[in-house]
C-alpha cells in the first residue's frame, strides 16, 4: 500500500453543509473509512476533499416507533449488534451486524458505510503496482474485465453483509442531495454493474434508513458463509424473513449478498406460499437460488461453489427459521 495522496478535509456538523461540501467536484464522503481508507491506500480513488460525517448532528440516531425503526446511516455496527430492542425486533439486521469484520471494525464501521461500500474484485482491490503489472482492469483504469475479458461488464461482487437483511424487511433508503430528499427502496440503491453499482446522483448521501416492523408471528435471521471464521467478507450472506400461518407458509422473503454485483431479492418465492415446508419446497428454494445467484471468478474460490453455498444457506435458514 502506498501513502495517502494530500487532500482537504472538512468536518461538518449540519448535513446541509455536508451535502454543498460534497456537491464540489473531487469530493467524497467518509464515515468510519473502514472500506475507504484501505482503497485510498492502494491508489484506487484519488479525492481533493474529504467530507468527514462523524460530526454531523444526529446521524447516528437510533429510533424506532410502533409501526418501523428510522436508523441513521452514521450509526456503527456495534451499536445495532448490540441494541437489544432492534436485535428483538430485526433479528437478522443485528446478526449481519455483528458478523462484519472484527470488534474494533464495527466500532467505526456505520451503517451507510456498509451499504455504500465498494464491490469488490482480486483484479481490483491490489496495489497500484500490481494492478499497473496486469494491465489494470475495466473498474478502475483499464479497458478489460479480467474476469471475463471477452465482454464489457464488470463483474466486481458486492460483499456487504447487512445490505440482504434490510432488503428482506422491505426497507426504504432515505437519500439527501442537491436535488432534495427522496426515498427508494433499498433494493433499488443499486445496479447490477460492479463498476458503477449505486443509483445515487452526484453529490447524493444516504442518510437513513426505514425499516418497516416485521409482522406478529415472523421469524428471521441472518447467515454468513465465508472461509475463515472471522475477518473475512461473505462468499455469501443470506437473509431469510418468514411467517407462518400453522403448517403453511405465508410470508416469505430470501435475500442475497457476496455473490453478484448487487445484493437482490431472490425471485419467485411466492410460489412457496400456501405450503408446508417439506424437501419439496426447498429443493424449489435451491432452484431459484442457484437460477439468480451469478457468481463469477471474482474470489480465490470458485464460483460454482459460491452458488451451492448461497443456495444451501438459504435452504437451512429457512429451516431453522420454520422450526423456531
Amino acid at each position: 500500500m502506498q501513502p495517502l495522496a494530500d487532500f482537504e478535509l472538512q468536518r461538518p456538523s449540519r448535513l446541509v453543509d455536508a451535502l454543498a461540501l460534497l456537491a464540489r467536484d473531487g469530493a467524497m464522503a467518509m464515515a468510519g473509512g473502514t472500506d475507504l481508507l484501505p482503497n485510498l491506500r492502494r491508489g484506487l480513488h484519488a479525492p481533493t476533499l474529504m467530507v468527514d460525517l462523524g460530526a454531523v448532528a444526529s446521524f447516528d440516531a437510533i429510533e424506532g416507533t410502533a409501526t418501523h425503526w428510522r436508523l441513521g446511516a452514521g450509526a456503527t455496527l456495534a451499536a445495532m449488534a448490540s441494541h437489544p430492542a432492534l436485535a428483538a425486533s430485526l433479528p437478522a439486521l443485528a446478526q449481519a451486524a455483528s458478523e462484519v469484520a472484527g470488534p474494533g471494525h464495527r466500532s467505526a464501521a456505520t451503517l451507510g458505510g456498509n451499504l455504500c461500500q465498494d464491490t469488490r474484485c482480486v483484479f481490483y482491490n491490489q496495489s497500484a503496482w500490481w494492478r499497473e503489472a496486469n494491465g489494470y482492469c475495466l473498474k478502475r483504469s483499464g479497458s478489460v474485465c479480467h474476469v471475463a475479458p471477452q465482454g464489457q461488464h464488470c463483474h466486481a461482487a458486492f460483499e456487504g453483509d447487512v445490505a440482504p437483511a434490510l432488503i428482506a424487511y422491505d426497507t426504504e433508503a432515505e437519500v439527501a442531495g442537491p436535488q432534495g430528499p427522496r426515498r427508494l427502496p433499498l433494493a433499488a440503491l443499486y445496479r447490477d454493474d460492479g463498476a458503477a453499482h449505486l443509483a445515487l446522483e452526484r453529490g447524493e448521501l444516504v442518510v437513513a434508513l426505514h425499516v418497516p416492523r416485521p409482522a406478529a408471528g415472523s421469524a428471521s435471521g441472518y447467515r454468513k458463509q465465508r472461509v475463515r471464521g472471522a475477518m473475512d467478507f461473505p462468499l455469501a450472506g443470506v437473509a431469510v424473513r418468514l411467517r407462518r400461518e400453522g403448517d403453511r407458509l405465508a410470508d416469505l422473503a430470501v435475500a442475497i449478498s457476496g455473490t453478484n454485483s448487487r445484493p437482490f431479492r431472490l425471485e419467485g418465492t411466492d410460489a412457496l406460499l400456501g405450503r408446508g415446508l417439506d424437501d419439496g419446497l426447498l429443493a424449489e428454494l435451491g432452484k431459484l437460488a442457484h437460477k439468480q445467484v451469478s457468481p463469477m471468478r471474482s474470489t480465490v474460490t470458485a464460483a460454482h461453489h459460491r452458488r451451492l453455498v448461497a443456495a444451501v444457506a438459504a435452504q437451512r435458514l429457512v429451516r431453522e427459521l420454520w422450526s423456531a
